[in-house]
């Protein structure tokens, strides 16, 4: 059964997502606020397909301008994010050529970053400022790279310069992958959905999805912005701090979230 489920539930998720690709370019070319829509319903149907179950907790954003400081775990926080809420995300350069996921990074109106240049940094916060005062929400890791889904890394606060724009707010947000088939995650199966590290994407991907169904928890924070003495300096540290209560949570005491 382990080998027939992720062949099953692959194949579907492709058939489903093939035909709606020129629907979502279309949309991109000729009904902006479709674009920003239409992915987060997209995504309502994948989570079902992959078996995701997803429960928002807070402050569950509609509307931009806003910036979402989300911890990283796994190439499926795109999924479990974009099911939540109609945003687009800030992505790695190298993203941007991936076969397949690329085009739906693309398509998701994705803002490639290559954070090893300090000018194509400052680039990017342009576009990503740009794209803020049309109304945009965005999601920012600001680990700067994934984790293992028990543990949050250090936020970087160079791209919450992009939220110095008066009217936005920055929000962080927690992902915690909480349940495996209606059981508490353990530190044994989490490698399974968590990617990180060397780990490869496409087998990575198949044991996630040989795995079986997984319950995810999307803890919305109190939104803030940079004004007064606060710099983005210490907007990232309380996001940081935020998420990372957040996860201890939701992974230690689920029954206190509210």
């Amino acid at each position: 059964m382990s080998k027939i489920r992720p062949a099953i539930v692959l194949t579907v998720f492709a058939l489903f997502t093939l035909p709606l690709m020129p629907l979502q370019q279309l949309f991109v070319w000729v009904w902006p606020s479709m674009a920003r829509r239409f992915p987060m319903h997209y995504h309502r149907v994948v989570c079902r397909i992959l078996g995701i179950k997803v429960t928002s907790v807070g402050d569950v954003p509609t509307k931009g301008p806003l910036l979402l400081a989300s911890n990283h775990v796994s190439w499926l926080d795109i999924v479990v994010l974009s099911a939540v809420a109609p945003l687009s995300f800030i992505a790695k350069r190298e993203v941007n050529g991936w076969p397949f996921f690329g085009s739906l990074a693309r398509l998701q109106r994705t803002v490639f970053v290559d954070r090893d240049r300090r000018h194509a940094t400052g680039n990017a916060r342009n576009e990503m400022r740009e794209r803020l005062k049309s109304g945009d929400i965005l999601v920012l890791f600001p680990e700067g790279t994934s984790s293992d889904g028990i543990h949050v890394l250090p936020f970087k606060s160079s791209f919450f310069g992009a939220a110095e724009y008066e009217g936005v707010l920055v929000q962080p947000v927690t992902l915690a992958y909480a349940g495996h088939r209606n059981l508490p995650m353990t530190r044994r199966l989490m490698p399974n959905y968590a990617w990180y590290g060397d780990m490869d994407l496409a087998p990575h991907l198949w044991q996630a999805v040989a795995q079986g169904p997984i319950e995810v928890t999307v803890i919305c924070h109190p939104a803030l912005s940079l004004s007064g003495e606060r710099t983005r300096k210490h907007l990232a540290r309380h996001a940081e701090d935020e998420v990372r209560a957040g996860l201890s949570l939701a992974l230690h005491h689920p029954h206190k979230i509210r």
